[in-house]
């Protein structure tokens, strides 16, 4: 909303704004006079997006939804540069991105030393008021959210999975968590599952390529994924057979207008941005007009 008070105060700009929640949601979607819909949130209200639009009219929607990424470490990987990224993929915006890395895959051989840098990453992350300059890591979006994330991180406790560092609130003002790491997380615990949207890492061991590819696709969801190696036929390999419509290899959460972004699964329907984006909000038309005298007839 402060972003959208700002547009609006721009006298440049010559265009409508609408923001609305979630009632003017249900409207846009039902409504027999709109013929599509773009919608960026959840799967559950994607779910009654696309329900109100074959309901109404049946306009075509395009959905980015939900995700529970895994990022891939292999043994190869220099550890200090795969804790860098692995960081970056799950604490941006206090890991309130639906792309979030929020499933760390670590081979074996270095997991150890990951979850140990991992951990020491984490401690150097700055919290704070987001407009203060150096502040790396505000609040969670707001109370019913900042209530949602402390009770995953209980479930994680309760499931038997290792709290390394986090797991807390900060300060009693505002709805600020601490960057939080789990060790030892299983997939069929709930906080390996299902979609956090706050600043929880889930750091999980694998050994071989094969196991780390299924465990991987084992997820209603399919937004994004990152491998991370020095060999590229590895990295082929694993990007080929993820279930994700974007995989990002020795990087994360890099975007560029040009590049197609959505989902497999439950992560969504369509694509937003370069020209599969553009194809979305358009209609193919076919226009057959007779030609009289023509010596092809």
């Amino acid at each position: 909303m402060y972003s959208s008070h700002q547009i609006c105060r721009a006298d440049s700009l010559n265009c409508t704004l609408l923001c609305t929640t979630g009632q003017g949601g249900a409207a846009i979607s039902s409504h027999m006079g709109i013929d599509k819909v773009s919608f960026t949130g959840s799967t559950q209200v994607g779910r009654l997006i696309m329900e109100a639009a074959a309901k109404s009219n049946l306009k075509p929607v395009t959905l980015e939804l939900g995700g529970k990424s895994p990022v891939i470490v292999m043994d190869d990987a220099d550890v200090d540069k795969a804790v860098n990224i692995a960081h970056l993929a799950i604490f941006s915006n206090m890991g309130q991105v639906c792309l979030a890395g929020s499933r760390v895959f670590v081979q074996e051989g270095i997991y150890d030393e990951f979850v140990k840098k991992a951990v020491a990453r984490a401690k150097q992350q700055v919290v704070g008021d987001p407009f203060h300059p150096g502040v790396q890591h505000g609040p969670q979006i707001d109370k019913k959210q900042f209530e949602k994330v402390l009770e995953y991180i209980q479930y994680g406790k309760e499931d038997g999975a290792n709290l390394l560092i986090g797991g807390n609130s900060l300060g009693d003002k505002g709805f600020y968590i601490e960057p939080t790491i789990f060790s030892d997380v299983e997939d069929d615990m709930q906080i390996a599952k299902e979609e956090i949207f706050g600043p929880v890492m889930s750091i999980l061991k694998f050994k071989t390529i094969e196991e780390v590819i299924e465990r991987g696709n084992k997820t209603i969801y399919g937004l994004g994924a990152g491998v991370i190696t020095k060999d590229i036929d590895i990295a082929n390999r694993i990007s080929r057979s993820l279930r994700a419509g974007t995989v990002w290899i020795n990087s994360y959460l890099v975007v560029s207008p040009d590049a197609p972004l959505g989902g497999y699964k439950m992560s969504g329907i369509g694509r937003e941005y370069g020209s599969y984006g553009l194809e979305n909000y358009l209609q193919v038309k076919c226009v057959i007009t007779p030609l009289q005298n023509s010596p092809w007839i």
